[in-house]
């Protein structure tokens, strides 16, 4: 994952929209840094970094589903049962969509192991 998560889904996904984070507001939290849109987002997400991180640690949630890690762009999201989810792509999205909580099931059992 890289170094600099700009969180362009993270706490703004409740806003129904995709924005970008700004270094302004900007904290550490599990080896990188994370980009809000405003303080108050930045401050919900310090209190309770788990509700609103991407799950799979930000990698691509179909991928993970069939046990392996693939990188993730910021158009490719979706908010399922108050989690966020990345894909790939959008391409990729599209195919996770076809079955997600099938997709999800699977990834849940192989992601504890995928980098192992």
């Amino acid at each position: 994952m890289d170094d600099l998560l700009a969180v362009q889904a993270g706490l703004a996904w409740s806003l129904g929209r995709r924005t970008t984070g700004s270094p302004d507001y900007q904290l550490e939290w599990h080896e990188a840094t994370w980009q809000f849109t405003s303080a108050e987002h930045r401050d919900r997400f310090e209190v309770d970094p788990e509700v609103y991180a991407p799950q799979y640690g930000g990698w691509c949630a179909w991928a993970a589903a069939r046990g392996e890690a693939a990188s993730t762009v910021p158009e490719a999201w979706k908010v399922v049962d108050d989690k966020l989810y990345l894909n790939y792509s959008r391409f990729i999205q599209w195919r996770w969509e076809r079955d997600i909580p099938g997709y999800i099931e699977a990834a849940d059992a192989h992601w504890p192991d995928i980098f192992e």
